[in-house]
């Protein structure tokens, strides 16, 4: 016997019946009367060849037929209603969606916002800061920036910051600080966003690649890379940041890096997005903008001397 379906009216007026196991605030869902959505209810369970809702006194319940449907039908309106929107997204160029971490969005996306917006007023953009993996078409996500070592194959990923880290500390402390030895004294913060990292790029890492033995077992401990330089703007001490990350505190100021010695990690940010969509062009205008900005703020590697975190591990 042929397994075929059912009409669809009738499929999307159980699934609304059994999300709200009510009749009425189904029919009410679907903007039709409940004695409309009975008879596709009733039109299903004909083609069925058995009922997939007992009626009560004034509820009803799912059958065995019934609880073995929803869940299935279920996912698949959802899977649909993403694929119709993913696809209605293509035709749009006004709008932008983009993910990227906590913090790269609080230290280098949020500062730049209004300068995207001055260049490209005709993109609205919208920023979801996660570090949750990414579901394009489930998400409805046009683009993300990623920090990590994956090249990404199933995606486009394009690399666009390498990612170095060095010693960073208020102007007042930097006073203080003159030469690497003097960080034996000095009230170190840990940014452990880099610990997944299988050469770790660490303090004492950074101690082996200046030649100073540093103690790295004492000072306070942040998961996020923004927090750790939150600490540092406050004067709670000097962290190993992430110089990415530190562009605008650096051109500003507010932190400075006295020292020339960087530590180079194999991880670094991505632009990511489905294949084929790079060339949509609030996609393109969008990476196109990043890459320029990368490219003003490469003026920090200068006079520096960057050592993989791998050769002194």
């Amino acid at each position: 016997m042929a397994d075929r379906l059912p009409p669809l009216t009738a499929l999307r007026a159980f699934d609304a019946a059994a999300r709200h196991m009510s009749f009425a605030r189904a029919a009410d869902e679907l903007g039709v009367t409940p004695a409309a959505l009975s008879f596709q209810i009733k039109s299903l369970e004909a083609h069925l060849g058995r009922p997939v809702f007992r009626r009560l006194n004034r509820a009803v319940e799912l059958t065995e037929a019934g609880r073995t449907l929803a869940p299935g039908l279920s996912d698949g309106f959802s899977t649909l209603s993403a694929a119709w929107r993913a696809t209605k997204r293509l035709s749009d160029e006004s709008t932008l969606t983009v993910t990227a971490g906590p913090a790269f969005t609080s230290k280098w996306l949020a500062p730049r916002i209004y300068d995207f917006a001055q260049t490209h007023p005709e993109i609205e953009l919208r920023v979801a800061a996660t570090l949750r993996l990414i579901d394009f078409d489930r998400d409805e996500v046009d683009a993300a920036i990623r920090f990590g070592l994956d090249e990404g194959k199933t995606y486009f990923s394009e690399p666009l910051i390498r990612e170095w880290m060095t010693p960073m500390m208020t102007p007042e402390l930097a006073a203080q600080i003159k030469r690497p030895q003097d960080l034996r004294d000095a009230q170190l913060i840990h940014d452990d966003s880099t610990a997944f990292f299988q050469q770790p790029a660490d303090w004492a890492a950074w101690g082996r690649a200046v030649g100073v033995d540093i103690d790295a077992s004492h000072g306070a401990r942040f998961s996020q890379a923004d927090h750790a330089l939150d600490a540092a703007f406050s004067g709670a001490g000097v962290v190993l940041g992430r110089v990415s990350l530190a562009t605008r505190a650096l051109e500003s100021g507010r932190l400075v890096a006295p020292f020339e010695i960087g530590l180079l990690t194999k991880a670094q940010f991505r632009f990511v997005c489905p294949k084929g969509h790079e060339s949509r062009p609030q996609v393109a205008a969008f990476r196109a903008w990043v890459k320029a900005e990368i490219k003003s703020s490469e003026v920090f590697e200068k006079g520096r001397t960057l050592i993989k975190a791998e050769d002194v591990a």
